[in-house]
C-alpha cells in the first residue's frame, strides 16, 4: 500500500489502494489478504469482512442512520393523520422513537443471525397502503372533533383511547401477517423458488425498487430545488470527483512515533458530509429568515424550525417496550391486506440481498442464507407489531445504494448503525433533533441513492445475452409493465372493486407495487419462454459464484456467528433444516459435496 512514510512497517488501516488486495479477518481471528471479487468489489474501501477502526465505524454508522432517516421518519408521519394524531406531535415523536429502536434491534438480528450482509432494516412502505386502506374503513375513520386542533386535548383519556385503539388494530394485523413471512423463510419455500430465479428476474425487480420512487424523491427535492441541487452537487463531488483525494492524517504507532498516513475522507463519508453541509446551510437561512416565514410560500418546508415542537416536547430518555399501547386486536380485513404487503416486502428484500452482495464484493447469497434472511425479517415484523410502531420492517434500499456510493461494505459498520438506531430510540431528544433535517436535503440524497439502485439492477444484465430478442422482450416488457400497471391502477381504483374488501386490498397492493409486477412478469416469462442457460445468463451467473468461492468461500460470509454449526450445534439432523448453513466442511475449510445444491 502507498504510504507517505516509506519507513513505516505497519500500514495504517486508514490507507486503501484500489489496486491492492483487500484484507479481512477469518473465523479464527487471523488476518488474511484476499480479494472479495465481484465486478463491483475491486474498488471497495472496506470489504464485507473488513473491520474499519472503531471511530470510523461510529461515523459510518451515523451516516447509514442519516441515509435511512427520511424513510424511518416518513412512515409514522404518514400514518399520523389516519391514527388521529395530526395534532399530537409528542405522540408522533414516540412513534418515531419506536421505529428507531425496533429498526436497530432488527438490524442486529439480521446481521448476526439472518442474511449476514450489511443491510439495514427499517420501516416498510409496502405496509402503508394496506394500513391506510384499513384505517379508511368507516369503523376506523377519525371523529370530526379530532380533526380540529382547538378541540383536541392530547392528555385526555378519550383522545388517548381514540388513537390507541387504531394502532392496536394495526399491531394485531402486522403480527399475524408476519407469521406468514416467518413460515415462508424458515420453511425454505423462498429458497426453493430461487432455482427458478435468474438475472432476468432480479434485474427488473431491483430496478423497479427505485424507479417508481422518482415521484416521492422529486416531491421532497422540489420543496426547494436550490438546496436539493446543492446536496446532490456535494454528494457527486465527494463520491466521484474527489474520491481519490487522500488527506494526510497523523497516526501514532509504536513507541508513540507519529506517522503521516492517508485517509480517503471524501470516498468514505460523501453522504454524511453533503447532508451536514446542506443542513447547516438550511439552519443559517432559517436563522437569518432568508427562507420564507409563510407556510404557503415556496421553500418554507426547508426551514429547520418547523419541527421544533417535536424537539422541545420529546423526553430525554424513554425506553420503548412491547404492548405499550395495550393488547393488540385482530381483524380479517387488516390481516389480508398486510399479507399482500408482506409478499411485496419479501420480493423487494430478495432483490436487495443480491444488490447488496454485488456492491460489497460478496458471492451471491446461497439458499440457506436467503431463507434465514426472510425468516428473520418476519421476526422483525413480529417485533415491530409487538412494539407498536404501526409498521413492519424490511431491508432498506436507500442504504444498499449508500454502499455503492461510499464503497464501504463492512458488516461491522451496519452493526454500528444498528446500535446508533437503538440509542436514537432511547434518547428521544437526539432522535427528534435528527428529525429536523429539512425535506429538500433528504430529497436530494434520494435522487442520488435511487439512481445507484436502479443502475445496480440493470447491471445484472451483463450476464445475459442482450443480443437475444427473447431477453430484450422479457426485460423491456417487465420494466414497462412495472411502471404502467401501477400508474393505471392508482388512477382507477374504483374499477377493481370485486365486492370482497379483503380481495380488493390484496389486488390493490400487489398491482400498485411496481417491483412485484415487473419481478413477477420477469420470473414468469423467463421460465416459460424457451431459451438456453447461456442465453438466460445462468451459466455466467453460476460462474461468478464459483469464482468468488475461489478467493473467499461463501461460508466465510454467510455462516452463522459464534461457532454455531462449526463448534456446536453440528448434529447431522440440523443439516436438513432449510435455513441451516451447509457450505463448509467444518474444521477443514473444504466445501461439502452438497454445496452445489445451494446454488441456483
Amino acid at each position: 500500500m502507498n504510504s507517505a512514510n516509506p519507513s513505516c512497517q505497519h500500514p495504517s488501516p486508514l490507507q486503501r489502494d484500489d489496486d491492492m488486495l483487500s484484507s479481512y479477518t477469518d473465523g479464527q481471528g487471523r488476518k488474511k489478504y484476499g480479494q472479495l471479487r465481484s465486478p463491483s468489489s475491486s474498488r471497495l474501501a472496506y470489504s464485507i469482512l473488513d473491520i474499519p477502526p472503531w471511530y470510523l465505524c461510529i461515523f459510518l454508522g451515523i451516516q447509514h442512520f442519516l441515509t435511512a432517516l427520511g424513510g424511518l421518519v416518513a412512515v409514522p408521519l404518514i400514518l399520523a393523520k389516519d391514527l388521529c394524531l395530526q395534532h399530537d406531535p409528542l405522540t408522533q415523536s414516540y412513534l418515531i422513537s419506536n421505529i428507531f429502536f425496533v429498526s436497530g434491534l432488527c438490524t442486529l438480528l439480521q446481521v448476526f443471525l439472518g442474511i449476514r450482509l450489511p443491510i439495514l432494516q427499517g420501516g416498510t412502505f409496502s405496509f402503508l397502503a394496506p394500513s391506510l386502506a384499513m384505517l379508511s374503513l368507516p369503523t376506523w375513520k377519525c371523529p370530526e372533533w379530532t380533526l380540529n386542533a382547538t378541540q383536541v386535548n392530547t392528555s385526555s383519556p378519550e383522545f388517548t383511547e381514540e388513537w390507541q385503539k387504531r394502532i392496536r388494530e394495526l399491531q394485531g394485523a402486522i403480527m399475524v401477517a408476519s407469521c406468514v413471512q416467518i413460515f415462508v423463510g424458515f420453511s425454505g419455500l423462498i429458497g426453493f423458488l430461487l432455482r427458478f430465479i435468474g438475472p432476468l428476474t432480479i434485474a427488473p425487480t431491483i430496478t423497479l425498487v427505485a424507479l417508481p420512487l422518482f415521484d416521492s424523491a422529486g416531491n421532497d427535492a422540489g420543496i426547494h430545488w436550490g438546496i436539493a441541487a446543492l446536496t446532490i452537487f456535494f454528494i457527486v463531488l465527494f463520491s466521484q470527483y474527489l474520491k481519490n483525494i487522500a488527506l494526510p492524517v497523523p497516526v501514532f504507532g509504536q513507541m508513540k512515533k507519529c506517522h503521516i498516513s492517508k485517509f480517503y475522507l471524501f470516498q468514505v463519508f460523501p453522504v454524511l458530509l453533503a447532508l451536514c453541509i446542506s443542513w447547516l446551510l438550511c439552519f443559517v437561512l432559517t436563522v437569518t429568515n432568508t427562507l420564507p416565514l409563510a407556510p404557503e410560500a415556496y421553500g418554507y418546508l426547508a426551514r429547520t424550525d418547523i419541527k421544533g415542537s417535536v424537539l422541545s416536547q420529546a423526553p430525554w430518555f424513554r425506553f420503548p417496550y412491547p404492548g405499550q399501547w395495550g393488547l393488540p386486536t385482530i381483524s380479517l380485513a387488516g390481516v389480508f391486506g398486510i399479507i399482500a404487503g408482506v409478499i411485496s416486502s419479501m420480493v423487494e428484500s430478495v432483490g436487495d440481498y443480491y444488490a447488496c452482495a454485488r456492491l460489497v464484493g460478496a458471492p451471491p447469497p446461497p439458499k440457506q442464507a436467503i431463507n434465514r434472511g426472510i425468516g428473520i425479517e418476519g421476526i422483525g415484523c413480529l417485533l415491530a407489531g409487538a412494539w407498536g410502531t404501526g409498521n413492519g420492517t424490511t431491508s432498506y434500499s436507500e442504504n444498499v445504494g449508500a454502499l455503492g456510493i461510499t464503497r464501504v461494505g463492512s458488516r461491522v459498520v451496519i452493526v454500528a448503525a444498528g446500535c446508533v438506531l437503538l440509542l436514537m430510540g432511547v434518547f428521544g431528544k437526539i432522535g427528534a433533533a435528527f428529525a429536523t433535517i429539512p425535506s429538500p436535503v433528504i430529497g436530494g440524497m434520494f435522487l442520488v441513492m435511487f439512481g445507484v439502485i436502479t443502475a445496480v439492477g440493470i447491471s445484472n444484465l451483463q450476464y445475459v445475452d442482450m443480443n437475444s430478442s427473447r431477453n430484450l422482450f422479457i426485460f423491456g416488457f417487465s420494466i414497462y409493465c412495472g411502471l404502467a400497471i401501477p400508474n393505471w391502477v392508482n388512477k382507477n381504483l374504483e374499477t377493481l372493486h370485486t365486492g370482497i374488501l379483503q380481495l380488493d386490498q390484496v389486488i390493490q397492493v400487489l398491482l400498485t407495487t411496481g417491483m412485484f409486477v415487473g419481478g413477477f412478469l420477469g420470473f414468469l416469462l423467463d421460465n416459460t419462454i424457451p431459451g438456453s442457460k447461456e442465453e438466460r445468463g445462468l451459466l455466467a451467473w453460476n460462474q461468478i459464484q464459483e469464482e468468488s468461492e475461489e478467493t473467499v468461500k461463501a461460508s466465510e460470509i454467510y455462516r452463522l456467528p459464534f461457532g454455531i454449526g462449526t463448534k456446536f450445534c453440528t448434529s447431522s439432523c440440523l443439516q436438513y433444516l432449510p435455513f441451516w448453513p451447509r457450505l463448509e466442511r467444518y474444521g477443514q475449510g473444504e466445501l461439502r459435496k452438497d454445496d452445489m445444491e445451494t446454488r441456483m
